[in-house]
């Protein structure tokens, strides 16, 4: 077995400590991005992701680097502490929330998952408890995340326009009359004046938006930002060049996208496929 190495990250920080070692030992062993993606079989781009704290990636991803570096547990173990900071992805998030009940227009990419504007009880229900939540905390965090969807119904209620990558609509729900009403759910509501629903089918091909849900929030006053969000981690992006260049790969991706009228059609394809009578 090979000595036990020392963690030498200099921050305190558990996430940029954890980016930091990472780092460290990609440059010691005169990696590129792309050479130390090509060993464990990953995308080397969360590799560079991973370094810059935009992410911490997951348990797997850690582990296959532990073992590519012959480190039995050291990399996994600065993992669990940095997946444990969660106070700065809070502070962010309850500023992205303050931001979306303010906003005049919101512009969503999902890649996944419906965006929890759009998500019925049972839909929300079943993504938290997956994501960990049990008990009185699975229904406090669905009761809040079904009452944001009054946001889309209120007056003045913002404009919103989803674009739904086709793989959010190939993964259903295990019980198929909660996929059903999600799915007509999702049909009542492209049908108001203020919410737009367009698919990205997979035949459009590869799109620039990538891996990521992204909102774009327009407030009252001042420019846009961005809220950025993988699996792992949530990010603002309020630097105006920065979230011009997400707009640009939105605005790329929606003219790939079916039109509102043909991703209605697509939705109820969907349905037919899954042997659901749609109920409006």
């Amino acid at each position: 077995m090979p000595p036990r190495r020392v963690i030498t990250g200099r921050s305190q920080e558990p996430r940029k400590r954890f980016a930091e070692e990472l780092r460290k030992l990609r440059l010691e062993h005169k990696l590129s991005y792309r050479m130390l993606g090509a060993a464990p079989g990953w995308d080397a781009t969360l590799f560079s992701k991973m370094e810059k704290g935009e992410t911490i990636g997951g348990p797997e991803v850690v582990q296959a680097l532990d073992t590519y570096y012959r480190l039995p547990g050291l990399l996994l173990t600065l993992w669990e502490l940095a997946a444990g900071d969660k106070s700065q992805f809070k502070a962010r998030y309850q500023q992205y929330m303050a931001l979306e009940a303010e906003a005049l227009s919101l512009w969503h990419y999902a890649v996944s998952a419906l965006p929890g504007l759009l998500q019925t009880r049972a839909y929300a229900h079943t993504l938290l408890s997956e994501g960990g939540f049990e008990g009185e905390e699975l229904t406090k965090q669905v009761e809040a995340r079904i009452g944001r969807r009054d946001l889309l119904t209120e007056d003045p209620a913002p404009t919103f326009r989803s674009i739904l990558s086709e793989a959010v609509l190939r993964t259903p729900l295990p019980e198929r009359e909660h996929w059903q009403e999600q799915l007509n759910d999702l049909l009542m509501m492209s049908e108001r004046r203020n919410v737009t629903v367009q698919v990205l089918p997979f035949s459009a091909g590869p799109h620039a938006m990538g891996n990521t849900h992204t909102m774009f929030l327009q407030p009252g006053e001042g420019g846009a930002v961005a809220w950025v969000e993988t699996g792992y981690s949530g990010e603002l992006v309020a630097e105006s060049a920065a979230v011009a260049r997400l707009q640009l790969r939105y605005d790329q991706a929606r003219d790939r996208a079916l039109s509102p009228a043909d991703s209605r059609k697509f939705i109820l394809q969907i349905l037919e496929e899954a042997s659901c009578e749609p109920s409006i």
